[in-house]
């Protein structure tokens, strides 16, 4: 009896203590230093210089594969497109939803907190930035119900490419709902963090109409897109000069240099020029391969430049990297001269300048292409030779369709934006692209990403209806504006 009596003493002793030690347990293990949210200026240099960063360099390597501005010469079934296997880059899946993420939680806060409101208009303008690159390289993915976590929903749907485009909330109405915030926005609270514009609202705007430009020209064969976009053309209020471009500038040296600078010399040394890219660059003439490139260490024969047909099968071929020329010192020793590319005026004028040739719109297309020529060559520190856009880089020149040349300068100035050219080249056919030397894909070149290995663990239901309509994640079914 008198044990259980201890027992009973010792056991209300500890409810005692347990009681007394979680009474104010929340308050006494909260970090009253700590914030309990982030600021949204925090946040927006955080997403604008994240996404910028990280996807320059998937652009450069993984999306510069499918493109085929550079190929790889080991960790190469990327390159030979077995997508579902990404060496050295090939999964921007991440780096799409972790930004938009927090570019989610900037739009909230700018909807609850007056303080904030000046923030809506660029996250809204940035949110639809990002999400026609994600759905441009999948098709259908999360997005009306992705980061609703705290109503409950942990597995959400995949949208219609469509959908994703046009519907309320979607990228077209992001973009109108962005410049709307921004021009009724009566406060006196700056812009913060804003490392694009520097707080500059209205160039916020003119990015805003430079991304419809680009959205309404993408899915021109699915939907009339003449109106709106002659309506942008004649306001002008878009990207039109190089100082007006959406970029951020790398420096020469960390933490904010290009991440090529970082890789180890044989990481660096894998990605060479494509065969493609050098023919497409020799044929034009084009001065450009002097900053892009270097000479092959190998040039016993005069031939400073050489590409490599991308693909090769690297467990049978021996190749020498000496022969081969390596990225321009821009992208590794040099990147202070570099910029993480978001959006520029000569793609702006690139696409007015399809969009006119196509009878989409009533403008000078001749113009507007040799205008974009001549912002490329100085976007990447080149002197234009004077007959250039008289001879061999003319509009009409060789009786070459213009549109192909509008679309081949596009693909040679967005080197930095693989992704970029490899989706024109979906939507256009141009340049014309090689088949690879060693292909896992059926001699096919992919027209689009497959879903990531993990939406099919995490998001079994949604993930498997989503494969189920591109032919089980097939990398050879075309988007939606592609069919």
């Amino acid at each position: 009896m008198k044990h259980t009596y201890k027992h009973i003493a010792l056991l209300a002793f500890i409810s005692l203590i347990i009681n007394s030690c979680t009474k104010d347990f929340e308050e006494i293990n909260t970090n009253t230093n700590a914030p309990v949210s982030v600021q949204p200026s925090l946040l927006l240099r955080q997403v604008i210089y994240n996404y910028g960063e990280e996807m320059s360099y998937e652009g450069f390597v993984a999306g510069g594969l499918l493109s085929q501005h550079m190929t790889a010469l080991d960790f190469n079934l990327f390159d030979r497109h077995a997508l579902k296997s990404p060496q050295l880059g090939g999964n921007p899946w991440a780096i799409f939803y972790r930004n938009l993420r927090d570019n989610e939680i900037i739009i909230n806060q700018s909807r609850t907190n007056e303080a904030d409101a000046v923030y809506e208009g660029p996250a809204l303008i940035f949110k639809a930035y990002m999400t026609a690159g994600l759905t441009d390289i999948y098709g259908d993915v999360p997005y009306s119900e992705a980061f609703r976590g705290q109503e409950g929903i942990v597995q959400p749907v995949y949208d219609l490419q469509e959908d994703i485009y046009l519907q309320p909330g979607g990228i077209l109405d992001n973009l109108d709902a962005g410049i709307a915030a921004i021009e009724n926005y009566s406060g006196s609270i700056g812009l913060n963090g804003d490392v694009l514009f520097n707080g500059d609202l209205d160039a916020w705007v003119r990015f805003a109409n430079s991304l419809k430009i680009k959205a309404l020209m993408r899915i021109s064969d699915k939907e009339n897109v003449s109106a709106r976009l002659q309506a942008l053309f004649d306001d002008g209020n878009y990207i039109s000069d190089n100082t007006q471009n959406a970029v951020f500038n790398f420096t020469d040296s960390e933490p904010n240099n290009f991440r090529m600078a970082r890789l180890r010399a044989g990481d660096f040394g894998n990605f060479v020029l494509s065969e493609t890219m050098e023919e497409i660059l020799e044929d034009l003439d084009d001065d450009r391969i002097n900053v892009l490139f270097r000479p092959r260490a190998n040039n016993g024969n005069g031939d400073d430049y050489e590409g490599l047909l991308n693909g090769i099968d690297a467990s049978s071929t021996s190749v020498l990297l000496a022969d081969f020329s390596l990225a321009g010192t821009i992208f590794r020793e040099n990147t202070g001269m570099l910029d993480a590319n978001y959006m520029t005026a000569w793609e702006t004028n690139f696409l007015l300048a399809e969009a006119a040739q196509r009878g989409l719109i009533t403008a000078p297309a001749q113009t507007l292409y040799e205008t974009g020529v001549t912002q490329a060559y100085e976007y990447w520190n080149t002197q234009l030779p004077v007959d250039y856009l008289t001879t061999i880089g003319a509009y009409n020149a060789n009786g070459n369709d213009p549109v192909e040349q509008i679309i081949t300068q596009k693909w040679i100035a967005s080197i930095i934006n693989g992704y970029e050219g490899w989706i024109e080249w979906r939507r256009t056919g141009f340049p014309a692209l090689k088949n690879v030397s060693a292909s896992l894909n059926n001699d096919l070149i992919p027209v689009r990403m497959p879903y990531p290995a993990e939406e099919a663990a995490l998001n079994a239901d949604n993930y498997n209806t989503a494969a189920a309509a591109t032919n089980d994640n097939d990398i050879n079914v075309p988007v939606w504006w592609d069919e």
